[in-house]
């Protein structure tokens, strides 16, 4: 007989739970690459990969089926274009979760999840972000002044 899989809670209501990983779910598709916490990213895996599975039939019930978890329609538009065609012949295992070091705030575990044949996607981070940032301001900085003294 088969027994269930008891999914996790994530210390939600049940309606807060299922927005959360429908949002989840939804900025999955949309940047290909997300940074979240190792439960949360295992349970927007399970999701995902339903997604997806009932995607690639590629029916209008199957659409509408989605648009039930998923109320985006640019998110919709992404997934029966861009992913059901790149992961078009694969059996299953669409995502990937990548632990990463604890947060420092809480210590909570950390995760990447990314959809697999998506490798090149930049990382979704707010650190790594500022950090762009402030290299490129810098580096703009530098060439201007170089430029500058080379005009001279």
């Amino acid at each position: 007989m088969r027994k269930v899989k008891p999914a996790r809670k994530l210390g939600r209501t049940a309606a807060h739970r299922k927005a959360t990983l429908s949002n989840l779910s939804t900025q999955l598709l949309v940047y290909k690459r997300i940074e979240t916490t190792e439960a949360k990213a295992k349970e927007t895996r399970r999701v995902v990969e339903k997604i997806i599975t009932k995607a690639r039939k590629g029916t209008v019930h199957a659409q509408r089926e989605i648009f039930k978890d998923i109320r985006d329609k640019q998110a919709i538009r992404i997934l029966f274009q861009e992913i059901v065609g790149k992961v078009g012949l694969r059996n299953g295992g669409y995502t990937r979760v990548i632990k990463l070091a604890p947060r420092f705030g809480d210590a909570a575990k950390m995760a990447v999840i990314e959809l697999v044949d998506y490798n090149e996607a930049p990382s979704i981070s707010q650190k790594s972000g500022k950090q762009d940032r402030a290299k490129r301001v810098k580096g703009s900085k530098k060439t201007a002044e170089t430029a500058s003294v080379s005009a001279e």
